[in-house]
C-alpha cells in the first residue's frame, strides 16, 4: 500500500468493520415523509364556574419581574423551595399561548376551578416570555402573577425550572383546604 497513511489505513479498517457488521441487517425502505402537523390553540376546559361575568381578577398596579415569586404568610421555606426546584411534580398543565387576555382568564379560572376540585397539589402554567406580542412585553405573564396573587387558594408560585419552561411558565402551589374559588 503505497502512499497511503497510517490515518487513511485506518479509515479502511473502521469502514470495513462496520460493514462487515452491517451485513445482516436489513435497511428501512420509506420514501414519504413525516407531514408537518400544525399545532393547535389550547382549547378552554368545560367545567362551569359560575358566574363568569362576575369576575373578581381586577387589574394589579405591581411590577412582574423576569422570573416570578409569591408566597404566602406561613408557608414553610421548605415547601417553597421544593417548588422552585420541581420537586412537587404539576398534576395538571394550562399553557395560555396565543390566547388573548379574555380568553386567557376564562381559560385559567376554570383551569383553576377544576385543578381545585380535583384537589391537586401543584400545577403549571405557560404563560410564555412574550416574544410574540406587538409591544414584546409579557401581557399574559403580567396577567397571570396579578391573577395568581388574587386568588387565596393559591399558597405559593414561583417560575417553573429551567428544564421545564423557566421565565416561561410558572408552577403553583395550591391549598387542599378550598375546594372552589369562592
Amino acid at each position: 500500500m503505497v502512499g497511503m497513511s497510517g490515518g487513511e489505513r485506518k479509515d479502511d479498517d473502521d469502514r470495513a468493520l462496520f460493514q462487515s457488521a452491517m451485513a445482516d441487517v436489513d435497511p428501512l425502505r420509506s420514501d414519504t415523509v413525516e407531514p408537518h402537523r400544525q399545532r393547535h390553540r389550547p382549547v378552554p376546559l368545560d367545567l362551569p364556574v359560575g358566574d363568569e361575568h362576575a369576575d373578581d381578577l381586577g387589574d394589579l398596579n405591581i411590577d412582574t419581574p423576569e422570573f416570578l415569586e409569591f408566597v404566602r404568610p406561613g408557608i414553610q421555606k421548605r415547601l417553597f423551595q421544593d417548588l422552585q426546584r420541581g420537586l412537587l411534580p404539576p398534576e395538571a398543565t394550562l399553557d395560555l399561548h396565543g390566547m388573548r387576555v379574555v380568553e386567557a382568564r376564562t381559560a385559567f379560572r376554570r383551569f383553576i376551578a377544576q385543578s381545585l376540585a380535583s384537589q391537586h397539589r401543584c400545577v403549571k402554567i405557560i404563560h410564555g416570555k412574550g416574544r410574540g406580542s406587538t409591544a414584546q412585553q409579557p401581557v399574559l405573564k403580567q396577567k397571570t402573577n396579578q391573577w395568581l396573587q388574587q386568588l387565596a387558594p393559591v399558597l405559593a408560585f414561583c417560575a417553573a425550572p429551567r428544564w421545564d419552561g423557566g421565565s416561561g411558565a410558572a408552577y403553583v402551589l395550591l391549598s387542599r383546604k378550598h375546594r372552589t374559588l369562592g
